[in-house]
């Protein structure tokens, strides 16, 4: 749902500035699911994963920090839609690709730099580490620690360029109480959702988003 999130709250607050809000926000909930799943961590993942993803978070902080706020809006929507026709595409042809030798590589760095400006890395990601073959719990775990990691390292990267004020996180306070029940209705809902009619459910909303961001600009 990463793919949605970060188009609705820049209804509020157009531009990059939606980050600031957004980032230390994300690190409460992976707070939340690093507790929840804290088990069947495949370490080895996550440590081949992170080189890269740093790269890509430096990239897209370079990128951040002299782009306009009328250049960012299509940008996103269009990174959205580019991530919305890559995942309908590796849904016929995952294994091929993330079997690949540079496939950790290029997953991490595309990875990093589409989360730190879209917050839209999780098709990528999630669509590598079930290549992986892990077990259900092994995904998941190794899965929630890998965006940890990653998100808290967002945080000194989008501070360094002023996207983190005292208001922002004035704001990012503001909505950690629905950010709590919603991560409480997701782990009740993990268990139970057919996730095949979730993802197209999401892939509707979140174009449909990425065209308003269009309009915005």
């Amino acid at each position: 749902m990463g793919l949605l999130i970060l188009p609705l709250l820049m209804i509020a607050l157009p531009g990059p500035e939606a980050l600031g809000v957004l980032i230390p926000m994300y690190i409460v909930t992976d707070l939340m699911a690093v507790a929840l799943y804290r088990h069947n961590i495949n370490w080895k993942v996550v440590v081949e994963l992170l080189p890269a993803s740093l790269v890509g978070l430096l990239l897209g902080t370079w990128l951040l920090s002299g782009i306009d706020t009328r250049i960012f809006t299509p940008l996103l929507g269009g990174l959205i839609l580019f991530i919305l026709g890559l995942g309908l595409w590796l849904d016929h042809r995952p294994a091929e690709l993330m079997r690949h030798p540079l496939a950790t590589s290029l997953t991490g760095l595309a990875g990093g730099f589409i989360s730190l400006i879209a917050n839209a890395a999780g098709p990528l990601f999630s669509l590598y580490l079930l290549q992986q073959r892990l077990p259900k719990a092994a995904y998941i775990s190794t899965r929630a620690w890998t965006f940890m990691l990653i998100n808290a390292a967002k945080l000194p990267l989008v501070g360094s360029i002023g996207l983190i004020t005292s208001d922002s996180l004035r704001l990012s306070l503001y909505g950690l109480p629905a950010m709590a029940l919603g991560a409480a209705i997701g782990y009740w809902l993990l268990r139970r959702l057919q996730l095949a009619q979730f993802k197209w459910l999401i892939r509707f909303m979140a174009g449909i988003a990425a065209i308003k961001l269009f309009a915005f600009s």
